[in-house]
């Protein structure tokens, strides 16, 4: 554990701060017309393909997931509806912090600047930040970067916008595919994983490890 105090801390947003809903979201679309062996099957190659769209030129997030949706399908054997990835598309600005979020950001926040780098959108990331109980500082979005993580453009690009380097903040993410192997290869000054589960840990990144985010508070020294 460190209590090295960084300029500024930074987050992913989706699946860290505010409960990713996009699998449960589309069992809700897809669950009375596959088996559950099948639903699950749809999930997991779902999250592959929204993956592998963010890693070319920007677009429209709304894009990316109408992409992944149709891909999965193809893969999967059955049509494409529209209205099935618009469906999932509606349901993002609903979408609520984890129980351990607002009091961990409340209690950083009154010492050090927090920041959202999102692969959102910018009339998007707003409806999300507003649910999380805290102060931010700024809240960049890859539709701003042109750029999606796990790219270092996006990075980059929040690193201008702070006008700091990577050497002077802290990246907290539940996700290494996405962040926290970025974040080690452009030798951020450190990483924290926040572990709800999705991802296993892999300790070759180089990161402390908390369960939520009121863990984050001790890591600073708070």
């Amino acid at each position: 554990m460190t209590t090295w105090r960084p300029k500024f801390i930074t987050f992913d947003c989706y699946g860290t701060l505010i409960y990713f809903e996009m699998g449960p979201a589309a069992r809700r679309v897809y669950g009375t017309r596959l088996s559950p062996a099948q639903m699950d099957a749809f999930v997991e190659d779902f999250s592959s393909y929204r993956l592998d769209e963010v890693l070319g030129p920007w677009k429209p997030y709304q894009d990316v997931v109408r992409n992944a949706v149709a891909r999965t399908c193809k893969l999967h054997g059955f049509a494409y509806d529209p209205a099935d990835a618009q469906a999932i598309i509606d349901e993002i600005p609903g979408w609520g912090p984890h129980p351990d979020v607002p009091a961990g950001l409340a209690k950083v926040a009154k010492e050090i600047p927090l920041v959202i780098l999102s692969n959102s959108m910018t009339d998007l990331i707003p409806h999300s930040v507003a649910r999380l109980g805290a102060p931010f500082h700024a809240a960049y979005t890859a539709q701003e970067a042109q750029a999606y993580k796990p790219r270092m453009q996006a990075f980059e690009y929040m690193f201008d916008q702070l006008g700091c380097g990577p050497q002077d903040v802290m990246h907290c993410s539940s996700s290494f595919r996405y962040d926290l192997m970025t974040a080690h290869d452009m030798k951020i000054g450190q990483r924290v994983f926040v572990n709800r589960g999705h991802e296993p840990p892999n300790p070759y990144y180089g990161y402390s490890e908390i369960s939520g985010i009121d863990g984050l508070p001790g890591l600073v020294g708070l």
